[in-house]
C-alpha cells in the first residue's frame, strides 16, 4: 500500500490546487476551497516560496481557511523550513486561516520516509487560531511540546514516527483537541517508539475533550492494542483507530479481554492480520451495540512467518 492520490478535501473543504505562472483561470471563492500550493519536484521552474508569493498577490487571503502545501522541490533534499517560514511571514495576511497540512505528496513525488519535515511547532505558536495541523513525513520531524487552546485535529503520518515526537505529543497541553491520529510506524524508517511512551497520550489527562483517537500504521500494533485496551481515555472516545499495522489475533484478544468496547461509534482495526474466529468474536461482541466496524483485511494477507507481516505504509 503507497499513497498515491493528493488531498481531495481538507477541513472539511474541497481542494483547489493554486495553478502554475503559466496558467490564468478563474479563480474560485477564497474560503470556499483548502487552496494545495505546491512545486514541482523534479527540475523545478518556480520554488515554492515564489509559488507562494504568487498566491498571496492572487487571491484576497483574508479569506482563506485552509491551506495544503504539496511538494517544495526534491523534499527528500531539503526540509520544511523555508515553507514555515513563509507561512509565518504571511501570517499577518492570513487572519482566517484555521487548518494546515504540511507535506501533501505522493509516492512518484516522494516516499514518505524520503520527506524531510523540521521542527513544526512555530506554525502552532504563530497561529494561535489554528484549529488542525496535519503534516506527512516524520524525517527530521520534530514537535517539542507546547501548549495550544485552539487545535481540534493534529494528524501526522509518517512511515517512522520519531520518539521525540511521540514524547512531544503527549507532553503537550491540548484542551480543545478532538481528534489525534498518529502513524507510528516501523524503526526501519525512523518509528523508534515503545508502548510505554504513549501512557501520556492514553490517560487522557492533557485531552480532555479528545473524541477520536488513532495509534497506526504500527509494527508494535499487538502492545498498542493491549495498552488501549485499560487506557483511561478510551471510555470518553466515539472512535478509535487501530488500523494499518501488524495487529495479529493477541492483540484482538487483548482489545476484547479488556474494557468494554460498546459505546465507541466506530472502531476501525482495517489492513490486519487477525484469523477469521477472532473477527468473528469481536463482530458478535460489538456489532449488537451498534459499533461500526472496519474488519477489511486490504493487502495484508495472513501468514504464520512474522517475517511476511508489515504495516501497510512504510518505506
Amino acid at each position: 500500500m503507497t499513497i498515491g492520490d493528493h488531498l481531495h478535501t481538507f477541513h472539511g473543504l474541497p481542494v483547489y490546487s493554486f495553478p502554475g505562472p503559466e496558467t490564468k483561470p478563474d479563480l474560485p471563492e477564497p474560503d470556499g476551497h483548502a487552496w494545495r500550493i505546491s512545486a514541482d519536484v523534479y527540475d523545478a521552474e518556480e520554488e515554492w516560496t515564489a509559488a507562494f508569493a504568487r498566491f498571496l498577490g492572487a487571491v484576497d487571503t483574508t479569506r482563506v481557511r485552509a491551506l495544503v502545501v504539496g511538494a517544495w522541490g526534491e523534499a527528500y533534499d531539503s526540509d520544511s523550513s523555508p515553507v514555515i517560514e513563509a507561512l509565518l511571514a504571511a501570517r499577518d495576511r492570513l487572519p482566517a486561516l484555521r487548518a494546515v497540512f504540511l507535506g501533501d505528496m505522493v509516492m512518484e513525488e516522494s516516499e514518505i520516509s524520503w520527506i524531510q519535515q523540521t521542527d513544526v511547532t512555530p506554525l502552532l505558536t504563530g497561529f494561535p487560531d489554528l484549529e488542525e495541523l496535519g503534516l506527512r513525513g516524520g524525517s527530521e520531524l520534530t514537535f517539542p511540546a507546547l501548549r495550544h487552546t485552539g487545535l481540534r485535529t493534529l494528524t501526522m503520518e509518517a512511515g517512522g514516527l520519531p520518539v521525540e515526537v511521540v514524547r512531544g505529543v503527549g507532553a503537550s497541553d491540548l484542551p480543545a483537541l478532538e481528534h489525534l491520529d498518529l502513524w507510528l510506524g516501523t524503526p526501519n524508517y525512523g518509528g523508534d517508539s515503545e508502548v510505554g511512551d504513549l501512557e501520556p497520550i492514553l490517560s487522557g489527562a492533557r485531552l480532555p475533550r479528545l473524541r477520536h483517537l488513532g495509534l497506526r500504521n504500527s509494527e508494535m500494533q499487538d502492545a498498542v492494542a493491549a495498552a488501549v485496551a485499560s487506557a483511561p481515555v478510551v471510555a470518553r472516545l466515539e472512535t478509535l483507530d487501530l488500523s494499518m499495522g501488524v495487529l495479529t489475533d493477541e492483540g484482538a484478544a487483548a482489545l476484547l479481554g479488556g474494557q468494554p468496547l460498546t459505546h465507541l461509534k466506530k472502531l476501525d482495526l482495517h489492513y490486519h492480520y487477525i484469523s477469521e474466529p477472532l473477527l468473528d468474536r469481536i463482530r458478535e461482541t460489538l456489532e449488537p451495540a451498534g459499533v461500526e466496524l472496519d474488519l477489511d483485511r486490504d493487502d495484508a494477507e495472513i501468514d504464520d512467518d512474522e517475517a511476511h507481516r508489515y504495516v501497510a505504509v512504510g518505506e
